[in-house]
């Protein structure tokens, strides 16, 4: 009996304690229930809140509302916290051409005009992805003038792109009006090879020349570009679009022409090739019909070949002197085999009128050779080859014709 009356209390005992140990345990949310027993309420789960999307910072260079925008300059759309989904840019009509990048933005793929507003259109989506568009516009640069470009072998020459030129031969570079020279010289990329040190002259404001420290040396390929698109060449000034051409150096010919001993020697390439019986300016002068100095000396220093005409017809009325009678009258219509050193006139020609080739100078300025000589000349000089007259009284002006040689580099240009 002992023994059966401990395995009951024990039983009420842990049944006491299961039912404290319940009650003690759940909050007041739990009812009795009709039989005296806990009915116990599952806990409501509070409402989830939805996480908000960062917003999306979009990125457009230029910026809304920008002026003056230089068309040269790439538009960039770039997107944070988003996603870029596409990019139009349109002006009126025209629609610019563009691609994604590898980071997701997006770039021009081509150059803006002047004078015209862009509107940029982007799409973009978020983390939740939700779609926006967004919309920019800008406007660039409306010049008051724009500069056209041409490469000249002369004055009166045009370069012709890759052609073949004499050592001698600057690059020009003519503007089609007044630029700012320092302006225009950084918009000047020139590249040789072998590569060479050069310097600018400016014989105008508008027209440039560039030249090595010495003739060039044969097979030297000169490039030229010009950035003029986009580039500010003076006040409301703007390159219309960029210029390009290239040239190369063929043999280098080089004439000594001395006035002493009446003799041209030519020399390809360093070996002389030719010597031939010359006559130069007499000396003296007189008076053009415009009050201007006309000299009979032939010019002194480094000429440079400009063009060459089979006939050409020379006239001492092309200064005022229409007199037959006056001494420095002269009329010679097809002069054959004429090669032109000068603006003023000054030629290599037959002239098998003179009977002095070799012994005297007899002529008004121009080197008098013989008709054969004159024809291997014709045939054999071009443009930019050097005849350096030597023992002249009289030096080369650099603008008549292309002097620049006739000026040492360190003072070229300045």
């Amino acid at each position: 009996m002992i023994q059966r009356r401990k395995v009951i209390i024990g039983t009420l005992g842990v049944a006491a304690a299961a039912t404290a140990a319940g009650c003690s345990s759940h909050s007041n949310k739990a009812s009795a229930g009709d039989n005296g027993t806990t009915n116990w309420v599952e806990p409501v789960a509070e409402s989830a809140t939805e996480p908000s999307a960062a917003p999306v910072t979009l990125t457009v260079t230029p910026a809304h509302g920008t002026k003056e925008v230089s068309p040269v300059n790439p538009i960039t759309v770039a997107a944070s916290n988003g996603t870029l989904q596409s990019v139009t840019v349109t002006t009126g009509k025209t629609k610019v051409e563009g691609a994604m990048q590898s980071d997701g933005s997006w770039q021009s793929t081509e150059e803006l005009d002047y004078s015209k507003t862009y509107k940029v259109v982007a799409t973009t989506s978020d983390s939740t992805g939700t779609s926006a568009a967004h919309t920019s516009t800008f406007s660039t640069i409306k010049p008051d003038n724009l500069v056209k470009v041409t490469f000249q072998a002369n004055a009166m020459t045009s370069l012709k792109t890759g052609g073949t030129y004499g050592a001698g031969q600057p690059v020009i570079i003519a503007f089609s009006r007044s630029v700012n020279k320092k302006a225009a010289e950084k918009a000047i990329e020139i590249t040789t090879s072998p590569s060479v040190e050069g310097k600018f002259y400016w014989a105008s404001d508008q027209t440039v020349h560039w030249r090595p420290a010495k003739y060039w040396a044969k097979g030297t390929t000169i490039k030229v570009k010009v950035n003029g698109f986009g580039t500010k060449l003076g006040k409301g000034v703007y390159g219309a679009k960029n210029s390009s051409t290239h040239f190369t150096i063929g043999r280098q010919l080089i004439a000594l022409a001395d006035t002493r001993t009446h003799m041209t020697k030519v020399y390809i390439d360093g070996k002389l090739v030719r010597t031939m019986k010359s006559s130069f300016g007499k000396g003296g002068g007189t008076t053009g019909a415009q009050g201007q100095k006309v000299s009979f000396w032939t010019a002194g220093g480094p000429h440079v070949v400009l063009s060459k005409e089979r006939k050409h017809s020379m006239s001492s009325a092309s200064y005022g002197v229409t007199d037959p009678n006056d001494p420095n009258y002269y009329d010679s219509p097809d002069i054959e085999y004429c090669t032109r050193i000068s603006y003023s006139g000054e030629f290599l020609h037959a002239a098998p009128w003179n009977g002095q080739l070799g012994q005297a100078n007899r002529s008004h300025g121009c080197v008098n050779l013989s008709t054969k000589d004159a024809l291997w000349v014709y045939n054999t000089f071009i443009l930019g080859d050097i005849v350096d007259v030597k023992h002249s009284p009289r030096d080369l002006e650099i603008w008549n014709g292309l002097g620049d040689w006739t000026v040492p580099f360190d003072k070229y240009g300045a």
